[in-house]
């Protein structure tokens, strides 16, 4: 008999499964250390432009009843405030914010889609006046 030293195939594979999760885990969060966190949470000037993020955070939370009412009921409209601050956060803030607060990858494309076509979209001519009295 060949009297090597055998390990169990499994836990070798789960323990090299494992370590390597862990080093990409690691990998993954490491930050710019200059960055400050006013600047990773976004609350300073990022090149001389403010991007009014935590303000659109809080306008996303005051519309989140137009938001649900948009996915359950059909509503087919969402105020341009909260259009507003669901392209800020999705585009200069936070893009993933969304999937944090709920909301799946679709929904998310789905609300980004309707506000860029709602801030697209071209206003309706106003009503033609009245004809005058004489």
């Amino acid at each position: 008999m060949n009297s090597t030293f055998k390990l169990p195939l499994i836990p070798v594979i789960a323990l090299l499964l494992c370590s390597t999760a862990t080093t990409k885990t690691a990998t993954a969060r490491m930050v710019d250390p200059y960055s400050t966190i006013a600047a990773r949470l976004k609350l300073e000037e990022v090149h001389g432009a403010t991007p009014k993020c935590w303000e659109s955070l809080l306008e996303l939370q005051s519309c989140t009843a137009e938001v649900v009412l948009f996915f359950l009921n059909g509503e087919t409209y969402l105020g341009p405030g909260c259009c507003r601050a669901i392209r800020v956060i999705q585009r200069d803030c936070w893009p993933t914010m969304l999937g944090s607060l709920g909301y799946t990858a679709e929904e998310g494309d789905v609300l980004r889609g309707y506000c860029d076509a709602a801030t697209s979209a071209v206003p309706p001519p106003p009503p033609p006046s009245p004809p005058k009295a004489r």
